[in-house]
């Protein structure tokens, strides 16, 4: 019977009792143990879908067993074809996981979008001499392919100008985090990082985005989502055939 792999812990580590993973009605979670390590399965829904609620109830999952150690999560819809396949898994990393492990015990991940701030233009053409004046060349002989290249110029300026307060954001972030992490590029994003985070400082890192926020405001907007499994630093990336 197909196994649902939500990730791996130790293997001396207690479930949350009457825990419920994917499924409907939702299946009982369990532990199948190798050696040191354990995947955190259920039964494979039948109709596996990334419908809101299931994708909620994997996150779930994922938050219950880091409350009560060290989690590698696996990403939505790993599915191993039985439990020796599992198992085998569970061996076969059994040299690089414990310290994977030990790498996120008490941590969470916060990830961090930088994003363009359109209403930021009036800063930037005070900034920018090449771009006044190109704005003032097509104002005195407007058309189409020039309002096309005042509008690129403007939007590489914007996303410019994004970045570069994206980078002292990040650099001033770095300290309060153990480990960063970049994501995968994002529409509208000039920058897209994970932070790895002591979970009593989770709260302080986002007091510590609300305040670069407010100051980087006209330049670039922050988004911060967590606490949050801690998916960009697990070492299961490299296992999804589990």
């Amino acid at each position: 019977m197909s196994v649902y792999v939500y990730g791996i812990t130790r293997a001396a580590v207690t479930l949350p009792a009457g825990l419920r993973g994917l499924g409907d009605p939702p299946a009982r979670v369990r532990t199948l143990v190798a050696g040191p390590l354990a995947a955190v399965v259920s039964a494979a829904p039948e109709r596996l879908r990334a419908r809101r609620r299931d994708l909620q109830a994997h996150q779930d999952v994922l938050l219950a067993v880091a409350a009560c150690g060290p989690m590698l999560p696996s990403r939505f819809a790993v599915v191993a074809a039985d439990e020796d396949a599992v198992r085998d898994r569970l061996r076969a990393g059994s040299d690089s996981w414990p310290a994977a492990l030990d790498q996120v015990a008490g941590r969470v991940e916060m990830n961090l979008k930088a994003i363009t701030v359109e209403s930021g233009l009036a800063d930037l053409l005070r900034e920018d001499p090449a771009l006044r004046q190109l704005r003032q060349e097509v104002r005195r002989r407007p058309g189409y392919d020039a309002s096309i290249r005042l509008g690129e110029a403007v939007m590489a300026g914007l996303r410019r100008r994004a970045a570069a307060g994206a980078e002292q954001a990040i650099t001033a972030l770095a300290g309060l985090a153990e480990a960063t992490q970049p994501g995968p590029e994002v529409e509208g994003c000039v920058r897209n990082i994970s932070f790895l985070v002591a979970a009593e400082r989770a709260a302080g890192f986002r007091t510590a985005v609300e305040g670069l926020a407010a100051r980087l405001a006209g330049q670039v907007e922050l988004r911060l989502t967590g606490p949050l499994p801690c998916y960009s630093f697990s070492a299961l990336r490299a296992a999804a055939g589990v």
